[in-house]
């Protein structure tokens, strides 16, 4: 029951970031309420185009505020939230407030290589031995680049991304022992990553593998340089 409760309070945070990729399209025009009006609302803020207080109805200033963010980045300046608006403005606030900046993705593919055959510990957040997002927290930090201890939390950092669009140093996903995001890995390229299997320590592994497949959860970007989705 407790990790029922844990896996829908996740599912909840996240889907606001999660229901982009999936729902039809539609754009929003003044007058309309919806919870992506409100997450807009709140990239607007950060990004300094609006003040107050973010909410699901896409006033007259929020109106206002995203036309002069279209403006600025060479979009249809309609004022209206459309899907290339909304995916450009969750970038924009990634990358200029909350992404890890500096650290290129090739860099953090090769760091987690050379850790390769460290056995596996619950809990492990050393070289003697790493467990899952012990491993690629103590990865990121060889980089100056902080992330948060546990999986789940990892899971929240960053922008979502499609198998497809996964580059060296995006993190990748999957539900193992418990639901939700369980375990953790780093992309390494041609549907490759890099992880703590609890059998053979830090392994490379392939997104195609039998177990791995079906157990995949998602992927999420933190890093600047490996460029926004498309």
């Amino acid at each position: 029951m407790a990790k029922l409760r844990r896996f829908l309070i996740f599912f909840l945070l996240l889907l606001p970031v999660l229901l982009p990729l999936t729902a039809q399209a539609k754009t929003f025009k003044q007058g309309d309420k919806d919870w992506k009006v409100k997450v807009a609302q709140e990239k607007l803020i950060v990004l300094g185009y609006q003040k107050g207080k973010a909410e699901n109805l896409l006033t007259a200033g929020c109106a206002a505020a995203l036309k002069r963010f279209q403006k600025d980045y060479k979009l249809k300046a309609s004022g209206e939230l459309d899907d290339k608006t909304y995916s450009s403005l969750t970038w924009q606030a990634f990358a200029q407030k909350g992404g890890i900046k500096g650290v290129k993705g090739g860099d953090v593919a090769a760091t987690a290589a050379k850790l390769k055959g460290v056995p596996y510990k619950f809990g492990g957040t050393t070289v003697k031995a790493f467990d899952c997002s012990g491993y690629v927290q103590y990865v990121f930090k060889q980089h100056k680049a902080a992330l948060p201890r546990l999986a789940d939390a990892q899971a929240q950092e960053g922008v979502f991304v499609t198998q497809r669009q996964l580059k060296p140093g995006d993190l990748v996903f999957f539900t193992t022992y418990e639901e939700g995001a369980s375990h953790v890995g780093i992309a390494a390229g041609g549907k490759k990553f890099w992880h703590v299997s609890t059998s053979k320590g830090v392994m490379l592994s392939s997104l195609n593998d039998v177990y791995w497949k079906p157990r995949y959860w998602g992927a999420r970007r933190v890093l600047v340089a490996n460029g926004q989705p498309k």
